[in-house]
């Protein structure tokens, strides 16, 4: 077993970041040795002091405002990065971890299957991870396991597939304000058609690489770029999470389509309403696989797997694949594949 804990810094200390800490905490073989944010509520503060978690004999960790003294060559094995949603915010800041050669996790959720949108940044990714001796992995609840994992999973028990539909009803309630933002939750309705036409509004970003991860694994070819819509979710009643509040009459959420073309023909269709509290108005949250194939398959799971702790338990499981891969960068149909770590890490590593 290899001797010394495996050592984790995290870059973003909002609802993720400081949701990864507190689980790290919780398990055996691991040290956080470094936390940088910007938030001034935060900066300065003890990372114990932020999660109102006892210390015990812990070192300390203080949150630090400056990327560069915290991350140094050498001062991890991994660093995860829960910042951004999109490749491109997310590529100079993995470009300096890689280039101090350590690994990253990103919960960017582009960086899931970067290649889908951004196909340059992916393939310099890959050559700086190779340079520099590491490797890069984007991963979180969804993309990376409900809406693209799990249904290649399940596609290994088909002989032949003629259709997948994934969908994903799920709650917004454990997300912080950028999430928030990006889904147009709390405008009006007239707000959100405004700023969804601008392109203001990201709803959920992930379609373009989870069909593109399932064709890709699968061996489909698409015949034009993903399609999507989106649609608000107006609430009816007044809701209230710890990121956001929604009065009667706004936008509580949105509904997100998807849907891949192959052949000449719908292959892949993705439905995913999402929103904050949704149970407050009669809706169950829940994930479901449909294949359509030989033989059918389909996969119910009520509720939902959260997504707050889902995307945490993600980037925290695959720690060990990443630093055992070999120097690249890797998405999830390239690893092995999560699992929860109940014992201790370093048992996990075998470098």
């Amino acid at each position: 077993m290899r001797q010394e804990n495996v050592r984790v810094s995290i870059w973003g200390f909002g609802a993720m970041g400081g949701g990864i800490a507190e689980v790290l905490l919780r398990k055996k073989g691991v040290d956080i040795v470094g936390v940088c944010d910007i938030h001034p509520d935060r900066v300065g503060k003890s990372i114990f002091e932020v999660l109102g978690v006892p210390r015990g004999a812990r070192r300390d960790v203080v949150i630090s405002g400056d990327i560069d003294q915290v991350v140094t060559r050498g001062s991890a094995d991994v660093v995860i990065l829960a910042t951004d949603s999109f490749t491109r915010k997310a590529f100079d800041k993995i470009k300096l971890i890689v280039e101090r050669g350590i690994n990253v996790i990103s919960t960017a959720e582009e960086m899931a299957y970067p290649k889908a949108k951004e196909p340059a940044l992916a393939e310099e990714l890959d050559r700086l991870a190779k340079a520099n001796g590491v490797s890069i992995l984007g991963t979180g609840i969804n993309p990376g396991l409900m809406m693209d994992l799990l249904v290649i999973l399940m596609t290994g028990a088909c002989t032949d597939v003629d259709y997948i539909k994934a969908e994903r009803v799920n709650s917004l309630s454990p997300f912080g304000p950028a999430v928030m933002e990006e889904q147009g939750v709390g405008l009006t309705p007239e707000e959100f058609k405004a700023q969804s036409a601008s392109g203001h509004l990201a709803g959920h970003v992930g379609f373009n690489e989870s069909v593109n991860m399932i064709c890709d694994a699968i061996g489909w070819k698409l015949d034009k770029p993903v399609e999507q819509s989106m649609a608000p979710i107006v609430s009816n009643v007044l809701r209230k999470t710890k990121y956001a509040e929604v009065k009667p009459g706004n936008v509580a959420g949105c509904t997100m389509l998807g849907f891949g073309t192959v052949g000449g023909k719908l292959a892949v269709e993705m439905v995913h309403p999402q929103q904050i509290e949704p149970e407050l108005e009669g809706t169950d949250t829940g994930d479901y696989v449909v294949i359509k194939g030989t033989p059918n398959v389909n996969l119910s799971n009520k509720p939902e797997v959260p997504g707050g702790i889902g995307t945490i338990a993600m980037c925290i499981n695959m720690i060990p694949q990443v630093i055992n891969a070999r120097p690249g960068l890797f998405t999830m149909i390239d690893l092995p594949v999560p699992r929860a770590i109940m014992g201790d890490m370093r048992e996990q590593i075998h470098q």
